[in-house]
């Protein structure tokens, strides 16, 4: 009889454990990743857009196995949910190519499959769709893609703000409301490392900050906002915001300080006020607005060094990102259009390398040689007197990412 008691009784320990292991996969399979995982891939519509504005995107592609999982995959007890990074990118005009280019890089490096979030010009939809759904055999990343859209009250002078599309990044916390954590880049950039290293950077952030991005400049004596701004601005030298990486809960959340009133504001209640009150003081747009939202609440922002977001002005009058000097970029910023003139000829060296690399393995191997010997023809200029730089962790990205055995990796 004891014997059987025992028995009955292990059999409602196991049963016991199992229930609890079945609750504790369906409670995870639920979360949404709270420390930087970010949301499920969707198209929201943002909150002004509803009752016959356009809304949503103008087309979702889905590229991989996971793609889309259906009710059957989200909360089955049996599948582990794919954290996906979640990057996004404004395009407008003549972005196309630039665009693809950035996302392939950051196809190349990567190790987490990605959700991309493009916003663009509708003309340009069929454009993008055409390019990135010849890609689904790598089956690392999913799309959406999205119209332009401004609150319909103040839609133009969102629109001439700056350039073209240039402030729907201060949107996208209200645009893409069940994504938690997001990366936006401008779409004259190319990642040299994966971005899963930047992604991690969220768990670098202390209880207060909300949005990360690199200064301005590193050298005062060449700054622009120490020395021209109209306006208040982030620290010594002001932040670009043409890498931002954002926890967008925390930022929908927030209440803000400003000095237009002594109410805090939210993400977008500050935003029409504070264009209104600078509009003839700003000089870049949506980054000026950035610089102002955070000189009011520095302790919000976490700053990453130069390296994640490198530009001419760190060498173009010779060097001044130590960060970069020994460790190599990280992260490419192509601005003033040096991809496409010969004026930083470095710069457009590495674009035009990743641009015309194919996704096969040992064309990116092979990609190191022959870049190499025309970083080597630009040194009569200061960036290219420093070329290493340009290619010391994009080397130890190929060779962590291609040379190793797929079990190493």
């Amino acid at each position: 009889m004891r014997r059987y008691l025992r028995i009955v009784v292990l059999c409602l320990a196991c049963g016991f454990c199992s229930l609890l292991y079945a609750f504790s996969q369906l409670a995870v399979s639920l979360e949404e990743g709270a420390s930087g995982g970010g949301g499920k891939p969707q198209a929201a519509a943002a909150s002004w857009l509803a009752g016959g504005g356009r809304g949503g995107a103008g087309g979702v592609g889905s590229v991989g196995p996971a793609a889309h999982p259906g009710p059957s995959d989200r909360y089955s007890l049996n599948v582990q949910p794919i954290q996906r990074m979640h990057l996004a990118v404004v395009a407008c005009g003549e972005r196309l190519e630039e665009t693809v280019t950035m996302l392939k890089s950051a196809i190349i490096f990567s190790i987490r499959p990605l959700q991309f979030h493009i916003f663009a010009e509708d003309q340009l939809h069929d454009s993008f769709k055409g390019i990135l759904d010849s890609w689904s055999f790598l089956q690392t990343f999913n799309y959406s893609l999205y119209p332009i859209t401004f609150p319909s009250e103040n839609a133009a002078e969102w629109k001439k703000l700056f350039k073209p599309c240039a402030s729907q990044r201060l949107f996208l916390p209200l645009i893409l409301k069940e994504v938690d954590s997001l990366l936006y880049v401008d779409t004259d950039i190319l990642f040299l490392r994966p971005v899963d290293d930047i992604w991690s950077l969220l768990k670098k952030f202390n209880s207060t900050q909300i949005a990360a991005m690199a200064p301005e400049h590193e050298e005062p004596r060449i700054g622009w906002y120490n020395r021209f701004a109209r306006h208040p601005y982030y620290g010594k030298t002001g932040v670009n915001s043409g890498v931002m990486l954002m926890n967008m809960t925390r930022m929908r959340r927030k209440y803000f300080k400003n000095d237009m009133t002594t109410v805090r504001l939210r993400w977008g209640d500050i935003l029409m006020p504070l264009l209104k009150k600078y509009k003839l003081n700003i000089t870049w747009g949506d980054q000026d607005l950035l610089n102002i939202i955070f000189f009011h609440n520095p302790e919000s922002l976490f700053v990453f060094p130069c390296q994640w977001n490198y530009r001419p002005d760190h060498c173009i009058y010779g060097s001044n990102c130590q960060e970069a000097e020994e460790e190599g970029i990280f992260i490419l910023h192509g601005n003033r259009g040096v991809y496409h003139d010969d004026k930083q000829p470095a710069f457009r060296a590495i674009y035009e390398a990743l641009r015309n690399c194919s996704f096969k393995d040992d064309n990116i191997r092979s990609l190191l040689k022959p870049l190499e010997l025309e970083l080597q023809k630009t040194v009569h200029t200061y960036c290219g007197k420093i070329y290493k730089i340009f290619i010391k962790q994009l080397t130890k990205s190929i060779q962590d990412r291609y040379d190793r055995p797929p079990k190493e990796r």
